[in-house]
């Protein structure tokens, strides 16, 4: 029909990584003309269900993850492939695989590791990152006494 239409509104989302003290709010990135019905799914096919506190999609076909404790944590919810369908009388379109992946706020402490060299000569210093942050942090300046010397 003239006047129909689906579209993604933005299908560039590969991968939410978000804190499990916040949550998330991820928009389904496809919207049509008349208004599209929005569905979420696991990249498995399956439809997905609210769980109260934990996961809802909105009637917008916004889905929500809430923020949860280290022990509410379920990979099944927390780790996992989703995608978005949009549906009207133009037919149905589907999102590319989202991938949905929550991160705990854990203290950490990064530090330098400790080198030795002569006066004159040339020392290399490596800034140690934990590894259950590694890929979540990055170095951005180096400092002596609260001066960056490397920005």
């Amino acid at each position: 029909d003239v006047g129909t239409s689906l579209y993604f509104v933005n299908d560039s989302i590969q991968q939410v990584t978000f804190s499990s003290t916040v949550g998330v709010v991820i928009p389904c990135p496809a919207a049509g003309s008349p208004s599209a019905v929005l569905r979420w799914y696991l990249a498995t096919g399956d439809d997905i269900y609210d769980v109260p506190h934990i996961r809802h999609v909105h009637a917008n076909g916004t889905l929500q993850l809430y923020p949860f404790s280290p022990s509410a944590f379920n990979s099944f919810i927390h780790d996992n492939d989703y995608f978005c369908t949009a549906e009207n009388s133009a037919g149905k379109i589907r999102s590319p695989n989202i991938r949905v992946k929550a991160v705990f706020r854990e203290p950490y402490t990064v530090r330098v590791e400790d080198q030795r060299s002569m006066r004159g000569n040339v020392a290399v210093f490596k800034c140690l990152i934990p590894s259950s942050v590694q890929e979540y942090v990055s170095v951005v300046s180096w400092e002596k006494d609260t001066v960056s010397i490397i920005p």
